[in-house]
């Protein structure tokens, strides 16, 4: 954990590129129930600002306690420096889930025990791609393969899912999925 800690926490500090948040978060934020959200892998917290604005109380998790600190401090902001590879979710918490560029495949079957009923998952990250694609690791276990993150969320109700590619803010070509579904009622 230490070890990823740093690299994260020297990864943000080196580079304070303005985030903003998900567009998919943003297109598909009114089909959610506004009360508790979790963002997965918040880094410094694009997504966390955008949900508070929209008045949910937020549990925002991440291991760079460096990004962490960067989250505006509120009332109903949860920072929580946890590493994600041994953190766990609890069952029925959350009416929305985020997340977005991080693969945890031990966190899937959680995440969607974690959604209330009713409660919505926006997830998109990265895919494998062969050829001419930027791939943000060569770590096979962060990189989604076809149809997987559409298979690994079968139980859910979707409302959309698509496999795509983007051009980068670098002008690279990458290969992301993207779903959002809700936990039936």
């Amino acid at each position: 954990m230490l070890e990823d800690k740093k690299k994260w926490n020297e990864k943000y500090s080196k580079n304070p590129n303005e985030e903003t948040f998900s567009p998919l978060l943003e297109k598909y934020i009114a089909h959610a129930n506004i009360g508790k959200a979790l963002d997965i892998a918040c880094g410094r917290g694009a997504n966390t600002d955008f949900l508070h604005a929209k008045g949910f109380e937020i549990d925002a998790v991440d291991i760079s306690d460096y990004a962490l600190s960067q989250i505006k401090k509120s009332p109903t902001i949860n920072t929580v420096s946890a590493d994600l590879d041994k953190y766990y979710l609890a069952p029925n918490q959350y009416d929305l889930i985020t997340n977005i560029n991080y693969l945890n495949r031990r966190l899937l079957p959680q995440i969607k025990d974690a959604l209330k009923p009713g409660g919505l998952l926006i997830f998109e990250t990265f895919m494998l791609a062969h050829g001419n694609f930027k791939l943000p690791t060569m770590n096979l276990d962060y990189l989604l393969r076809k149809n997987e993150l559409l298979h690994s969320f079968i139980g859910l109700d979707i409302i959309y899912y698509e496999e795509k590619i983007e051009i980068n803010k670098k002008g690279e070509r990458i290969k992301k999925a993207s779903l959002v579904a809700r936990k039936s009622a």
